[in-house]
């Protein structure tokens, strides 16, 4: 072989080596973990240096907190003064995101028939769950004040948002708590800081409920779910692209009073807490309204899960009753690995025709 292409050959072998070899070694994943909206909030990202990643989360971070502070239900900050505002029957001017955060909920309100409805604060503040002290051995509140909460029946169609996201009520009952949906909405800003900043491939996992984007340098995400009697992970399954897969459940507040647990998540129709489901999980490409729809289908109950999450567009959904049982669409059996064992009953529903 003439040594011209000896040379040329031995230069595309080096290249080739070469190639290999950053194929084989990606940047690591970088991974971090915050503590805000009263949980932990954990960051993945591939495909960028740590350095990188690092400043991506720290900016993350500052927005959360911020966050917090305005959307918090009871401790002073810009929810608390917009609800003041609108017990006086005065309009208020919240910051944007809250704003947008009031017509999100409005708009999951009506996909929902009313069954996602953070217009009913007042009931939850009732019950006791707007406070960081644990509730066990409270009594449930006198059944007189319940149904007057629910007589005067606040919903998110009594809330006008005008043009420059100033926020009014025709109805002084109503008092907001975005606690079914807010961390999926902050979850949605965080996604689209990390693309403003140029990463493609990350999850945020806030107590369990996330959003994925892109791919765990080629592969899939895959995550858990978690069990709703607290006994590890329910099941698994694999994500990419973008997805978000949020659980709504019984199992983390309640308060247990002479044998009866009390769950925190409240139906609004009667104003007593949820019984008979223990956790709902909602695939959709919009962490805010997955998290909207994983509430939604935990009121709705066995009966009517299925017609809820079609109506509010899930490309999948999983509810779990106090039995154990498990109601699937058929897009979720297909995508679940059950990591239980011996493997719960599994009750398959029609498809739903979202995504």
């Amino acid at each position: 072989m003439p040594r011209r292409l000896m040379r040329r050959a031995a230069l595309l072998m080096a290249l080739a080596v070469l190639a290999a070899g950053c194929q084989r070694q990606p940047p690591p994943l970088v991974r971090e973990r915050l503590v805000v909206f009263g949980t932990y909030v954990d960051f993945t990202i591939a495909g960028v240096e740590e350095a990188r990643a690092r400043e991506a989360i720290a900016r993350i971070g500052q927005d959360f907190q911020r966050f917090d502070r305005e959307w918090h239900p009871w401790r002073p900050g810009a929810l608390v003064a917009l609800n003041r505002a609108l017990a006086e029957g005065r309009r208020a001017c919240p910051p944007r995101e809250l704003a947008e955060l009031v017509r999100l909920s409005q708009r999951a309100y009506a996909a929902s028939g009313g069954l996602f409805n953070p217009a009913i604060g007042r009931l939850i503040e009732l019950w006791g769950f707007h406070s960081d002290e644990p509730l066990t051995g409270r009594p449930p509140p006198p059944a007189e004040r319940i149904r007057a909460l629910v007589a005067a029946d606040p919903g998110m169609d009594d809330v006008t948002v005008d043009a420059a996201g100033c926020v009014s009520s025709r109805n002084p009952a109503v008092s907001l708590d975005f606690g079914g949906i807010a961390k999926g909405y902050a979850v949605d800003l965080a996604v689209a800081r990390l693309r403003e900043l140029g990463i493609a491939d990350a999850i945020v996992n806030a107590g369990g409920d996330l959003r994925a984007i892109g791919s765990r340098n080629g592969a899939p995400w895959r995550i858990g779910i978690r069990h709703p009697q607290g006994r590890g992970v329910l099941a698994a399954l694999e994500v990419s692209g973008d997805e978000s897969v949020y659980t709504s459940g019984n199992y983390e507040r309640f308060n247990v009073h002479e044998g009866v647990r009390y769950a925190h998540i409240l139906d609004p129709r009667t104003g007593w807490p949820v019984q008979g489901v223990t956790s709902a999980t909602v695939l959709h490409h919009d962490g805010a309204w997955a998290d909207a729809a994983a509430t939604a289908l935990v009121v709705a109950g066995v009966a009517r899960w299925h017609e809820v999450a079609a109506a509010m567009g899930a490309s999948g959904a999983l509810l779990v009753d106090e039995a154990g049982v498990l109601y699937m669409d058929p897009v979720m059996r297909a995508r679940l690995r059950i990591e239980t064992s011996p493997p719960p009953r599994v009750v398959l529903a029609p498809p739903l025709g979202g995504g």
